[in-house]
């Protein structure tokens, strides 16, 4: 039985590796043409930057009902079903593309953020079969599988993608939905035919009739009476936060300080490198040292990041650089850790639905981020919004501590913690 499921676990890590290059490309490429295209069609910065945040709200309102399909009739058919979504999400926005419809490429870029959520889904379904010490490990391959799609996205994207749509006559930024509608079908597809057998099946748990929280705010409720759940959801969105705030604020920064775009996209791939080529390297040390001690971690290179980045001028690349290196580095820690320490904290009939509830809150977290960074970085500029992101957190690191500490002393007085480590 155990030589079966080790096979299985085998086999899924390899599928969903195979599945999640492609739709992270996907993802990738119909974010960085998001803004620019909106751009074009409305000639508002508004209107641009809302349509980039639709990827954020897309996710935010997929992650539950993707949980509930999973829950209910497994991993494979709840992933092909989101990644159906960010490829339908793909080509309403790449026929708003040609038909010069703003409202149409809204409703397309919600739908692609449908796929992200399901990006973000499948590194659950790598840990499921996972011995208990190699989860953070499973987990962080699958996130360094994303890197390829991530990084190499947008630069497909904007360049050959913008060009063989030109070539056929179509508008230029077409190309990039085009693509992504062609790489979301090779995602699902590949799932489609290799995720066999469906994780959840080898657990026993699809098909049957399990108690599931039926609101986020039931699933909340749930997550707030597990300290370990606490933290891993605390961790997950203080980074999640962080992160996209940051992010989305520096080339306008950078801009200011009129560096050329593609000194942007660099600053952008090295952070990008940093959430996601790190990760087998961060799931091992998870496994070795704990998720307590790794979520402080993170905090702590998160606030490095944040205030380094909020130190340098806006002509100043190469602080620009290292801040949103740890950046991505520190959301990277947060996000496994986080991840293992919500796995480990409920049994395995509870478990999908409150990893779905945990990214809910999560996405949510990085979309008020996102849409609340430029009404912040207007009101008190980018050095004071970078710093107040740092001190922010610092408070992951104070809760890390805390729950480390608690574990620590229940496991000597013989009680048992759930997800400690």
């Amino acid at each position: 039985m155990l030589i079966e499921r080790a096979a299985a676990h085998q086999r899924t890590t390899r599928t969903l590796m195979a599945s999640v290059i492609p739709t992270s490309a996907a993802m990738a490429a119909g974010f960085a043409a998001a803004a620019v295209l909106a751009k074009e069609m409305t000639d508002s910065e508004l209107l641009a930057g809302l349509a980039a945040a639709m990827m954020q709200v897309g996710s935010v309102v997929t992650t539950v009902p993707l949980a509930r399909r999973m829950a209910r009739l497994g991993r494979r058919r709840g992933l092909v079903a989101g990644w159906s979504i960010g490829m339908v999400g793909a080509g309403l926005a790449f026929v708003a593309a040609v038909a010069d419809f703003y409202p149409l490429l809204v409703v397309g870029i919600v739908g692609i953020g449908a796929g992200n959520a399901t990006n973000l889904a499948a590194r659950f379904a790598s840990a499921d079969l996972a011995p208990d010490h190699r989860r953070a490990r499973a987990i962080g391959m699958l996130v360094w599988a994303t890197t390829f799609g991530a990084a190499l996205g947008p630069t497909v994207a904007l360049g050959p993608a913008s060009a063989v749509a030109r070539f056929m006559g179509l508008p230029e930024l077409s190309g990039p939905y085009l693509l992504g509608t062609i790489l979301f079908v090779i995602g699902l597809v590949t799932t489609y035919l290799w995720l066999r057998p469906d994780p959840l099946e080898v657990l026993g748990t699809v098909g049957k009739e399990i108690a599931r929280p039926a609101s986020p705010l039931v699933v909340g409720r749930l997550i707030a009476t597990v300290p370990a759940a606490r933290l891993a959801v605390i961790a997950m969105l203080m980074g999640q936060a962080v992160m996209v705030g940051v992010m989305t604020m520096t080339p306008l920064h950078m801009e200011n300080g009129d560096h050329q775009l593609r000194v942007i996209g660099w600053v952008i791939s090295v952070h990008v490198l940093g959430m996601y080529a790190f990760s087998p390297i961060v799931g091992w040390l998870v496994d070795r040292i704990g998720p307590h001690l790794m979520i402080g971690a993170g905090g702590v290179i998160l606030c490095i990041g944040a205030e380094t980045a909020a130190h340098n001028s806006a002509e100043d690349s190469a602080g620009m650089f290292a801040g949103l290196l740890l950046i991505g580095l520190g959301w990277s820690f947060g996000l496994i850790a986080g991840s293992v320490l919500l796995t480990g904290a409920f049994p395995v009939a509870q478990r999908v639905e409150v990893q779905g509830g945990a990214d809910f809150f999560m996405t949510t977290g990085g979309a008020v981020a996102g849409l609340s960074a430029g009404a912040a970085m207007e009101a008190v500029g980018y050095h004071s919004f970078s710093h107040w992101a740092g001190l922010a957190a610092l408070l992951l690191v104070a809760a890390a501590l805390a729950a480390w500490y608690t574990a620590r002393q229940e496991q000597a007085r013989g009680v048992s913690y759930r997800g400690a480590g």
